[in-house]
């Protein structure tokens, strides 16, 4: 079942109600088709979990995206999946007005118009489930590539059940009791796998948190005796400083992903809670977590070993596999692959076979694998995936900023952190703070550099190429 801060809770039989109330006003009143793509957005609440459900039930596709993101990234994402409807809670509509999507009904829920979710009225009757085949798309999850253009990342309804029973069902091991509580939203799938997919595959029950930082997620624990927990490196470490006073004797498991764990934090984690942190890499493109190791069997400083279901290895740039203890591209198969929609980007990702990650690895002799760096330009912060140059069209869109670059500067706390070099037209104000706040009406503010500098002209070569890498020194 749900539950939320408040004390309420939904019963599996009253979540299902839910979604069969809203797959019949899907399918009458705003005349959803299956196929019909969905977008969905608004906080971590049951009620956006249930729209989830209610669209796959009625043989649409689910459009995740996060309430953060702004109205020039919601416009690109809808162009992209070609959008035709958006299941929205009211608080966070006025962003996907703004981005003017043409012919997109919007539909919101948690308000008081009698057109609201919540208020239409809606047969009481079950809802039969539309009969979708194994290998029909039932969702687009949205990442950001290098090049800052998002990619749409399709995926099946068996890969939904996949993810649950290959990492979930071998190394999560959840039990019916379990109460799942985390800080990543649903519209990341590593969120809407930890706190939707995989409780209610176990029959278990899961603590939706709006607001889910470690000032949230502790006291939480507390009330709600959370026994699974999903967050990120960074999120460990700031509970670190504020363990005391707080009961997490519930905890049981304790999953880490969207950025590398460092063997100091397993290790202050472990000292301070006698917990073992799973530790694990995933992505967008294959849905969730594909290596990993729990209990008995992680080496803190390693990511883990092949999930069962997955082969994973080390190669060179040509496809060829490394040798153990070498560093190289770490490509993956398994039950998820990457499917982009319509992306050239789909010949990068997949080689022969093999999903590349973009991450590079070393392979030990023992079998278990070593995160060493991203092999691209993303930039990886608090556990949200960065572009920078979708960063940099943001600042290029101010009328002062005629030359930007961004980069990832490695940081004690966050991993990385964002930092922008601007060069900005003659006459322009170095107003660093007034820059940042034009970014954020831009971008998602996680996005948003927590550094810029202005500099007079950018580092290039003789050909004009710009010199990253002396920007990142």
């Amino acid at each position: 079942m749900f539950r939320t801060p408040d004390g309420g809770s939904w019963t599996y039989d009253e979540l299902r109600a839910h979604v069969d109330r809203l797959a019949h006003i899907l399918t009458s009143d705003l005349g959803v088709v299956p196929g019909n793509r969905v977008l969905l957005r608004g906080p971590t609440t049951p009620w956006l979990a249930a729209c989830w459900l209610a669209v796959l039930k009625a043989g649409a596709v689910a459009v995740t995206v996060l309430a953060q993101q702004r109205a020039h990234e919601l416009s690109t994402i809808c162009q992209i999946a070609r959008v035709q409807h958006a299941l929205c809670d009211i608080r966070s509509v006025d962003d996907l007005a703004k981005a003017e999507v043409p012919g997109l009904r919007i539909a919101t829920y948690g308000g008081d118009s009698p057109d609201d979710l919540l208020h239409r009225p809606a047969p009481s009757t079950p809802f039969q489930a539309v009969d979708t085949a194994a290998d029909d798309v039932a969702l687009i999850a949205f990442t950001s590539g290098t090049t800052g253009r998002p990619k749409g990342c399709m995926h099946f309804h068996r890969d939904v059940l996949a993810i649950a029973d290959t990492f979930s069902r071998h190394v999560l091991r959840p039990l019916p009791e379990d109460v799942f509580a985390g800080s990543p939203p649903l519209g990341f799938t590593f969120g809407l796998g930890g706190l939707v997919v995989f409780p209610m595959r176990a029959g278990a029950s899961a603590l939706l948190l709006e607001q889910a930082h470690p000032a949230q997620l502790l006291p939480a624990i507390a009330e709600h005796r959370v026994s699974v927990l999903f967050t990120a490196p960074t999120a460990y470490r700031a509970m670190l400083d504020q363990l005391d006073g707080h009961d997490i004797s519930s905890l049981r498991r304790c999953v880490s992903a969207g950025e590398n764990l460092p063997a100091a934090t397993w290790q202050a984690w472990y000292e301070r809670t006698g917990l073992r942190i799973i530790n694990g890499i995933g992505a967008t493109e294959l849905l969730h977590i594909f290596i990993s190791a729990a209990d008995e069997d992680i080496r803190p400083g390693t990511t883990g070993v092949p999930v069962p279901g997955w082969q994973a290895r080390v190669q060179d740039a040509d496809g060829n596999p490394v040798p153990d203890g070498e560093p190289g591209l770490l490509a993956v198969r398994g039950p998820v692959g990457c499917r982009y929609l319509a992306d050239p980007r789909q010949q990068e990702y997949v080689r022969g076979g093999w999903n590349i990650t973009g991450d590079t690895y070393v392979r030990e002799p023992d079998g278990y694998f070593r995160y060493v760096a991203r092999a691209d330009d993303m930039i990886i912060s608090a556990g949200y995936n960065i572009a920078g140059p979708e960063v940099e069209d943001a600042l290029l869109r101010h009328p002062d900023v005629i030359e930007a670059a961004v980069v990832g500067r490695p940081d004690e706390d966050r991993g990385q952190v964002v930092v922008a070099y601007t060069v900005l037209k003659e006459g322009g104000e170095r107003d660093a703070e007034a820059l940042r706040e034009f970014v954020k009406s831009e971008l998602a503010p996680y996005k948003c550099p927590r550094e810029i500098v202005f500099l007079d002209a950018l580092p290039r070569t003789a050909t004009g190429k710009l010199q990253r890498f002396r920007l990142r020194g």
